[in-house]
């Protein structure tokens, strides 16, 4: 099960799986699918559905906002075994840098992926400024307070290790996606209902 390729511009499911159940879940569209690697498109817009709990650490902190992606479309690229995603973020149109999701190692599934958003955030500006953490004293509070096991935090604290030392040679192999742009047309998905 979730073995398979997906095509490229399919829609499919990105679920962040909290306590064994959906905490948040939406619809990405496909860019590519080679098996190393599997860049989707999160578009403006797009509908957010949440579990309704209870959870261990309490509702998705994005319920307090409108049910839909605020932000501008992003690319968001991740490779099995990876823990963390690499998200193009731009504003205006334009490229503004990187933001690194350090998150659970996605696993497949028949109709997209899973994973789990660890709090932990790495901003890598487009014009070369120093990098710079987000979300630090979210991802230490949730260690301290148990939301997460010593391995969990261990695992978190590895992904964003290797990550600055990809930065810091400047061998980031999301570079190479720095020019791309959803194509005009392309709609936003319908909402996903938990549990389809």
């Amino acid at each position: 099960m979730g073995s398979r390729l997906f095509d490229a511009q399919e829609v499919i499911v990105r679920r962040e799986i909290l306590d064994g159940r959906e905490w948040m879940v939406y619809p990405v569209r496909v860019v590519e699918d080679t098996g190393d690697l599997l860049a989707v498109h999160l578009a403006q817009g797009t509908p957010l559905t949440f579990g309704p709990g209870p959870f261990r650490w309490g509702p998705h902190p994005w319920t307090a906002f409108d049910p839909y992606w605020q932000s501008e479309g992003v690319l968001q690229l991740q490779r099995p075994g990876d823990g963390y995603s690499v998200w193009a973020r731009h504003s205006g149109g334009e490229f503004t840098g990187w933001y690194v999701n350090f998150q659970e190692p996605m696993r497949r599934t028949e109709r997209g992926f899973d994973t789990l958003d660890q709090e932990l955030d790495l901003l890598l500006p487009a014009d070369g400024s120093p990098y710079r953490w987000k979300d630090e004293d979210h991802f230490a509070e949730r260690h301290r307070s148990g939301g997460f096991t010593d391995e969990e935090g261990a695992a978190g604290r590895a992904a964003a290790a290797s990550v600055v030392e990809l930065v810091e040679r400047g061998a980031g192999w999301w570079e190479e996606w720095r020019g791309w742009r959803a194509p005009e047309g392309w709609q936003v998905p319908e909402a996903v209902p938990l549990g389809a």
